[in-house]
């Protein structure tokens, strides 16, 4: 049997506006923090509200995303999400003020909340249904790519050539990304799936997937741990005079990541989502905790390898599994319930974790997120592991018997 084409126009297309999209989410989170302190001279407890604002107002827009997509098409949501996206970008130009800051962070939110919501649902439609495990795996690549681009890129200009030059990347990879969705192509059958079910859903029910809620909660648990990395990690670096260092942070994190891709992705579809999960958990609880321990370069650094390792294989992990759980007509939803969780728990943390840093610094700070990180472990194994574990024994016994 031919096996059906993944690398197709579509799928890169898709997969490129992800990218551009979440390099500028990355790259701003990192500098931000940087030009408020530098040029705005905001406090260090402000500084967690510029992620938290972002991630709230993308938040609020992710579930209304998720239903317009039912009614307007997924294509013309990722067009409206991308274009705002790109307004937001332009304006970085002339902020002045925190306030002004802050008042542009919620519109840039709401523009990512609409696009990545949008591309997560389009590309579940593009992946050929045999393909979609192998499909999906190289999709979240692009996005962790764009964490590792993102914060490297942003904090080299900003070291050499200043903020000016960072604001100049975002606008120019806002511009790429909304030329990649002008040629993208949402397959018709699946568009017309989502728009003519046959009993709409109601009430919250439009708006979340509830078979993807238990590891968008694992997710929320994640994602507040990994806040303390890609918000303060620069600060901290700085602070401890690793400014060199930090951009290659993240350099070391995507090493790490790529070089594991084809290992952890094997292993997820041969022994199961625990297999991978489990240890990689551990892997960024481990890392965090260096962080708090570093007192040379090449401690900083381990810690970024184990950090990359770990949450970037738990994050395509977690989105599969969302995905998965849902009917093809709602993966659109599914996908803005996981990230509305995930992206919560990074607000959340954004906030919460700036102020804890002002009481007991940064050293405690990640300390304290070391131990939120392997409660994640505990809140897996009740809402996930322990289910798919007697899943996977039952389907081994099935195929015993046969």
């Amino acid at each position: 049997m031919q096996k059906s084409k993944l690398w197709t126009k579509d799928f890169l297309a898709v997969s490129l506006t992800s990218f551009f999209v979440f390099v500028i989410f990355y790259m701003l989170t990192v500098t931000l923090p940087l030009f408020a302190t530098d040029e705005l001279h905001a406090s260090k407890q402000s500084l967690g509200l510029i992620v938290t604002i972002f991630l709230v107002s993308g938040i609020v827009f992710r579930p209304l995303a998720g239903k317009w997509m039912t009614t307007l098409g997924q294509k013309k949501v990722l067009l409206i999400g991308v274009f705002i996206f790109l307004i937001g970008s332009i304006l970085y130009m002339n902020i002045h003020s925190l306030s002004a800051l802050l008042l542009l962070r919620v519109l840039h939110g709401i523009g990512f909340g609409m696009s990545t919501t949008a591309t997560g649902a389009i590309v579940a439609n593009v992946i050929p249904e045999r393909r979609k495990g192998e499909g999906m795996g190289y999709y979240a690549t692009f996005m962790n790519l764009a964490m590792v681009v993102g914060p490297f890129v942003g904090l080299t200009l900003t070291n050499t050539l200043g903020h000016t030059a960072v604001f100049t990347v975002t606008i120019v990879s806002s511009v790429l990304a909304v030329l990649c969705s002008l040629v993208l192509h949402v397959p018709e059958v699946q568009a017309s799936s989502a728009t003519n079910e046959i009993q709409p859903a109601k009430g919250l029910a439009a708006f979340f997937e509830y078979r993807s809620l238990p590891i968008s909660v694992a997710g929320l648990v994640i994602a507040f741990s990994y806040a303390s990395v890609i918000s303060f990690v620069s600060i901290y670096a700085k602070e401890m005079g690793f400014t060199q260092a930090s951009s290659f942070f993240f350099v070391v994190y995507a090493v790490c990541l790529l070089a594991s891709r084809p290992f952890t992705g094997k292993w997820f579809d041969q022994y199961g989502e625990n297999s991978v999960v489990y240890p990689s958990i551990l892997s960024l609880a481990i890392g965090i905790f260096l962080l708090s321990q570093a007192t040379t370069s090449w401690v900083f650094l381990l810690a970024g390898a184990l950090i990359g390792l770990g949450f970037g294989t738990i994050t395509s992990s977690f989105q599969s599994i969302a995905v998965k759980k849902a009917s093809p007509h709602r993966r659109g939803v599914a996908t803005a319930t996981f990230f509305v969780f995930f992206d919560s728990g990074m607000g959340l943390g954004s906030f919460l974790l700036g102020i804890l840093s002002t009481a007991a610094g940064y050293k405690g700070m990640y300390v304290f997120c070391s131990i939120v990180a392997l409660l994640a472990i505990a809140v897996y194994l009740v809402l996930h592991g322990r289910k798919n574990q007697k899943q996977r024994i039952i389907s081994q016994n099935e195929s015993l018997g046969k």
